[in-house]
């Protein structure tokens, strides 16, 4: 009896040992399977991994030819602009410094044109001599693509108040319109690249305390802008 009970008992340890191991396959064969999985998704994370840091070298690379293409263009229009301002400048060779000068400010080129160029005092109607300048600034404008032209008329601070003008404004204004008359209509300038702006007073280069002061500020101003339509598609 004792050994029956003995074989009993082997019998029933080695089905639990049995159904033991059966769940050790069991447990082997899903962490297998999760194993699998794991390496997978790896897998594919590096690829995903790989993936930007491609494109992120590509940002980088297209970022750098913009860069590139960007500064190009802004040279360019440098050196356009500081051509025009050497042609304009051998132009306007016979004029005295007192009665224009020509300089770079902004990426854009001034021509300064003083009151005794161009106007007798509280009038706008062009002198001479002046419109000889403005003939000879117009052959050279008249050649140079893609700039626009803005003329600004300035004052001192002396006020005006007569029967055809106002005050300062109304000069201004109209000394610069006589100029855009003279450029468009007298020497076939394209009146749609020119403007005409009146700025008073209130623009001085020289303070109003002293007659060579408020000669100073008694000025036209031409300015010449390079044109930035392809300058603005690349930073779109």
């Amino acid at each position: 009896m004792a050994s029956r009970e003995r074989v009993d008992k082997l019998q029933k340890d080695s089905a639990n040992t049995h159904n033991q191991l059966k769940d050790c396959y069991g447990q082997v064969t899903t962490l297998k399977e999760e194993k699998a999985l794991l390496q997978n998704e790896n897998a594919a994370a590096q690829n995903n991994l790989k993936a930007i840091n491609t494109q992120s070298k590509m940002t980088i690379a297209d970022q750098a030819i913009r860069l590139q293409n960007l500064q190009n263009l802004i040279q360019a229009q440098k050196d356009v602009m500081n051509k025009l301002k050497n042609s304009i400048a051998d132009a306007l060779l016979n004029y005295t410094a007192d009665e224009l000068t020509v300089y770079i400010k902004d990426g854009n080129v001034y021509v300064s044109m003083q009151e005794k160029l161009l106007f007798k005092s509280g009038s706008d109607v062009v002198d001479p001599k002046g419109k000889e300048a403005l003939g000879k600034l117009a052959m050279v404008l008249k050649n140079t693509a893609d700039i626009t032209v803005l003329i600004e008329g300035h004052t001192d601070n002396m006020p005006i108040k007569t029967n055809k003008y106002k005050d300062n404004w109304d000069l201004s204004t109209a000394r610069a319109t006589s100029i855009v008359r003279v450029l468009t209509k007298d020497n076939a300038f394209d009146p749609n690249r020119i403007t005409a702006a009146g700025k008073s007073s209130f623009h001085p280069v020289k303070g109003n305390e002293t007659a060579e002061g408020r000669a100073a500020n008694r000025r036209t101003e031409v300015i010449l802008s390079p044109d930035l339509k392809e300058l603005f598609k690349l930073l779109e």
